[in-house]
């Protein structure tokens, strides 16, 4: 049976639940939890809030910033310096007090991209059998990869500006994000997800006439792919612990609430840990980086010809990942 956006954002919100580091005197009266990650930063979960870095405690999101002002302990701005180990002690001891008066409502907060400045930004093209199947393609031997750049990074509850002026045919990807903890080269499979520090929902918003310029499917990727803002991610960085197995997860795309993608990450024809490994192989990966993994069927661009209707200004998306959380976004 296919998840319905109340199971996906359920099993979000416990997981987000989870993102406690230690166990702090006051935790009980404060309502946070304990992330059973023990002292590990993959088991929190993160966010970039306008005035930086923040962790998700329940249904509140402590301003990392703010409360390290009061405690006059340093810690980091955003998720970026999280992964690159900066300030570690001074997040732990932030977290285990979690100064009430340093939290917003989650409904009240404002985001920012859940990462800021990865290095590369690797993107999976056909990589559900399902997805394969609908746009006629032949099935891949080895993972399809592009790339997006930082330009194109949007926020949860953000706006896309469609580039009218050069393209019509504007289409939704739903996609799970996985980033990178450590530097990476010639890993194996086996050994391929300890290098991840966490996952996130996201969105390979696309222009199709662009992608297609040229008459031949997807010869055109980048151009189709890197305006601005067609990369909305978030709002969470959720940590790898928490998540557990990345290829078991539902995934889900609706658009001005009408339910357009349902499947789940065991559709994939390369997992997680091949694309890590494949991708290593033939080049260094480092911490921040991003993999956007493919989308499920479902896409307009699927759709028969004359069942296309593509979206336009106006439009809203939300994008749900299991565990994640939903990540929704409108088109100007």
């Amino acid at each position: 049976m296919a998840p319905t956006r109340r199971t996906l954002l359920k099993t979000a919100g416990v997981a987000a639940v989870a993102g406690k580091l230690l166990e702090s005197s006051d935790a009980k009266a404060q309502g946070a939890q304990t992330a059973q990650g023990g002292s590990s930063l993959r088991g929190l979960t993160y966010c970039n809030l306008r005035s930086g870095l923040g962790v998700k405690l329940g249904d509140r999101i402590l301003d990392v910033g703010r409360a390290a002002q009061q405690l006059r302990v340093a810690a980091p701005a955003t998720t970026d310096e999280v992964i690159a180990g900066k300030n570690a002690d001074g997040l732990r001891k932030v977290v285990q007090a979690a100064p009430k008066n340093a939290t917003v409502a989650e409904s009240e907060a404002q985001f920012g991209p859940c990462v800021m400045n990865p290095e590369k930004i690797i993107m999976l093209g056909f990589n559900y059998k399902k997805h394969v199947m609908e746009v006629k393609v032949p099935m891949p031997t080895a993972p399809v990869l592009f790339n997006k750049y930082n330009n194109s990074l949007s926020p949860h509850r953000g706006t896309v500006h469609l580039p009218t002026k050069v393209a019509k045919k504007f289409d939704y990807e739903v996609e799970l994000q996985v980033i990178m903890g450590k530097t990476a080269r010639d890993v194996s499979e086996e050994e391929a997800l300890s290098y991840v520090f966490g996952y996130a929902t996201g969105n390979d918003f696309s222009a199709r006439d662009l992608q297609l310029r040229d008459g031949t499917q997807g010869s055109q990727f980048m151009i189709g792919k890197t305006p601005d803002g067609f990369m909305p991610i978030g709002p969470y960085l959720v940590g790898s612990e928490i998540v557990g197995d990345p290829q078991k997860l539902a995934i889900e795309c609706r658009v001005n609430g009408e339910r357009r993608q349902s499947s789940n990450t065991s559709d994939m024809i390369f997992s997680v840990a091949k694309i890590i490994s494949y991708a290593s192989s033939i080049f260094t990966l480092k911490p921040g980086d991003v993999f956007s993994t493919g989308t499920p069927e479902g896409v307009i661009l699927g759709k028969p010809e004359p069942e296309q209707v593509w979206l336009k200004a106006g439009d809203k998306v939300a994008c749900s990942v299991e565990k994640l959380g939903e990540l929704t976004f409108q088109l100007a």
